[in-house]
Parts: C-alpha cells; structure tokens; sequence
C-alpha cells in the first residue's frame, strides 16, 4: 500500500535527520504524532513547535535525509528487510530503556528480538581454546533450559562467532549486531553462517545499505548489544578492547555483566579478571552461576542436562573444561596445561569421576561423559 509505504519513508528519513536522537523524536512525536509534517512544514513553524533551533530543522538538513530514506526503501522493498521504528510494537523493546537507542533498525530474519530471555556474548578476537570451549559448553547447557533464549553477538570473529555458531549447532535463535548496512557481511569469512542465522535468528543494524564500513561504527553498535539484552557475558578480553566497553555500556544501562575469569598471566583474561576484581561484573564458571545470578526459573527437572547443576570447585572446573575442549587427556596433559600438581590433578578428577562428570580409559585417559 502507497500510504504504508509513504509512512516507512518519513520513518527513516526521520532517522537520518542530522542531529536527531531519540529523545527529540519522542518530544516531536508526542507533540503532533505527524512525521509528514516534519519535512513538509517551513523551519521557522517546526522551530515554533518545538523551540529547535540550527542545523535538526534546516530545509536542506530535511530534504537530504528523505533522499537517503527513498533510496534505502527500494533496498529494503527489493531484500525484504524490515524496519522497525522506535514506536512500533515490533521495535526491541529492552532499547527503549537505553537513552541513546536508535530511532530505527534494519532487521533481516525470523527470530523473536523480543524474546522472554536475550543474552548477549562478547569478547576477543583472538578467543583461545579455553575461552570458545567455555562459550560453547555455556550456550550448550543454557539450551537444555531455555530452548526459546536468544543469543545477541557481533558476527566478528573470535567470541562473537563462537557464540552464534553455539547457537545454531543448539537449535537456539541468534542475532547479530552489524555495524554497517545489510547490503554485506563483514568480515566476508563469516557469510556462510550469517546465511544460516536468517533462518534461526537474523542480522540487525541501525545503518542504511549505503553506510560503508567505519571503524567508529563499531563501537556505536557496542550500545545495542548491550541494550537489546538482559545481560552480558564477557568471554576473554584483552586490558582494552571492543568488550570491555560493552561491558561498560551494559553497566550503564543496569544490566547484568559477567566476566569468565583466566589465569592472571594469560593476555587474553586480564580484561575479564580485573571486571570481577573492580565488581564491575560478576564472576562466572557454569551456566549454573549465570542461572542463579538471573533468578531465571528452572523448567521440569527431567529436561535439565544432569550435570549442569553439580557442585564444582574451581579446579574442578578447570580440568573439566579442559576435557571438553581437548575431549580427552592423561594426568600428565593436565599438569602441564593447568600448571597443577600431578596430586591436584588426580584428587580433582577422583572427584569428577564420582560425580559421573568423566570417565576413565585404558592407558590412564581421561575423557568427559
């Protein structure tokens, strides 16, 4: 229909406006609910409506931004790219919270962006063994529980694709946070399982097709990460870098941030362990810890992982990791990896052993169930 079409242009010409942020987009919305009028009434009435002055209601400031909302609406009309405006009921609600969201966002897919339960995995790029198995063994457990949450990441490489490809191989819906327009996959290593996150989940961005790549863009999708979700979980992180300050921005917006601790010489934990040293993010081992911190119900036991609510110690927790990832290793293997006693090692697996978190091999292998 040509009116809702007329509507979806004024939309995201409003957007584009120059100097718009959504806190003047509410005041010009609740004041004449009109968003044809904003670009068709002369500067000096829209200034009387609204006391704005400067460049927000120059006639040319206007014009242009409807130019770019024309173009991008033969984009969307062609893909079949939604967009969700800050008023409609579609829009992630969990972003009306944050001072800063964006007016509108370009969303491709099928998953609910409003889901009961959205959690949000970042972290370095150069993920190590012990952080993707984490990652992996995280979003695993969290799935016996919790088969409609959504997991938010970036798409870039390291964590974030970590996370969405846990997702996927879970049957758990995944979204990802793109700092340019729909019209690419960036990086172009990543495609072929952004191709697969359309049909569980889907790709969202607060910028048009035409927005080229811009290292800045990055950090400004950082806030819809950590806004679009009930918490954040920070797996690895260098002393600075892209996670941290999703951390930071979750924290402003009061959500949950947890932080995977690693060994205090790793490069990659330091980021995460001074978050828990500072209390600015809470120390997380299991899905259990995230689970409990949340209050996040339980459903019928029966459909529970049976281990994923043992009762671990911190080496305990170590060693098993390490099996998951590795698959298996002998006592020797542990050790080295864990820097541990061959003493420790063999009393902690004892321990595992017991409560039917591994099992013994011939020729002294350990492996988990």
């Amino acid at each position: 229909m040509k009116e809702d079409s007329d509507n979806l242009c004024y939309q995201i010409a409003f957007s584009r406006v120059k100097g718009m942020n959504i806190l003047l987009a509410r005041q010009w919305m609740e004041t004449t609910g009109n968003l044809e009028s904003f670009f068709t009434l002369p500067d000096k009435e829209i200034k009387e409506i609204t006391g704005w002055n400067g460049k927000i209601i120059s006639g040319e400031n206007r014009k242009e931004a409807l130019r770019i909302a024309k173009n991008e609406l033969a984009f969307l009309e062609k893909k079949h790219v939604s967009a969700l405006f800050f008023t409609q009921d579609n829009y992630p609600a969990r972003l009306l919270d944050c001072t800063d969201a964006p007016l509108l966002l370009y969303y491709f897919g099928n998953g609910n962006i409003n889901a009961k339960k959205i959690l949000s995995i970042v972290g370095t790029r150069h993920a190590t063994a012990y952080g993707k198995g984490f990652c992996e063994e995280l979003i695993k457990d969290l799935s016996y529980c919790y088969p409609d949450l959504l997991i938010i990441s970036g798409l870039a490489y390291g964590i974030d694709i970590c996370a969405h490809r846990a997702a996927l191989k879970n049957n758990l819906q995944t979204v990802g946070v793109l700092a340019h327009g729909l019209n690419q996959v960036y990086p172009s290593n990543h495609r072929h399982t952004a191709i697969e996150m359309l049909h569980q989940g889907g790709l969202i961005t607060e910028y048009p097709s035409t927005q080229s790549i811009n290292k800045g863009n990055f950090v400004a999708r950082n806030r819809i990460v950590a806004g679009m979700c009930d918490a954040v979980v920070v797996i690895e992180s260098g002393e600075k870098g892209g996670a941290l300050i999703t951390a930071g921005i979750a924290e402003s917006y009061h959500r949950d941030v947890f932080a995977l601790p690693g060994r205090t010489g790793d490069t990659w934990s330091q980021g995460c362990n001074r978050l828990i040293h500072q209390n600015k993010a809470a120390l997380i081992t299991s899905a259990r810890d995230l689970i409990e911190s949340m209050r996040w119900s339980l459903p019928a036991k029966e459909t529970i992982q049976p281990s994923l609510f043992q009762e671990l110690n911190d080496e305990e927790n170590l060693i098993l990791n390490v099996l998951r990832q590795q698959g298996e290793a002998q006592i020797n293997q542990l050790t080295v990896m864990l820097e541990m006693t061959a003493s420790q090692v063999l009393s902690n697996l004892i321990e595992l052993e017991f409560k039917n978190l591994i099992r013994t091999f011939p020729g002294g292998v350990y492996r988990p169930v």
